[in-house]
């Protein structure tokens, strides 16, 4: 499985999101984009849960490496 990784804590709110779904959608099936955050990213699991037929949900995962660093991965089936 390939990773892209996108670090968008420098990345304005407004823009997050589209940014997020222009990667994802770039992926191939199989492949996993994973976000770094300065936040748990729960509103876009489920923007992502409730939109992205491709959103493997059951593979989600994300994990806090500090206070303002938090790691989510985003597979696509």
């Amino acid at each position: 499985m390939s990773d892209t990784t996108l670090d968008v804590r420098d990345v304005p709110p407004s823009d997050r999101h589209p940014k997020i779904h222009d990667a994802f959608d770039a992926l191939d099936s199989g492949e996993e984009l994973v976000i770094v955050n300065d936040h748990e990213p729960k509103p876009l699991f489920y923007e992502m849960q409730a939109e992205v037929e491709a959103f493997d949900a059951d593979g989600y995962a994300v994990e806090r490496r500090d206070d303002d660093e938090y790691v989510a991965h985003f597979p696509k089936q």
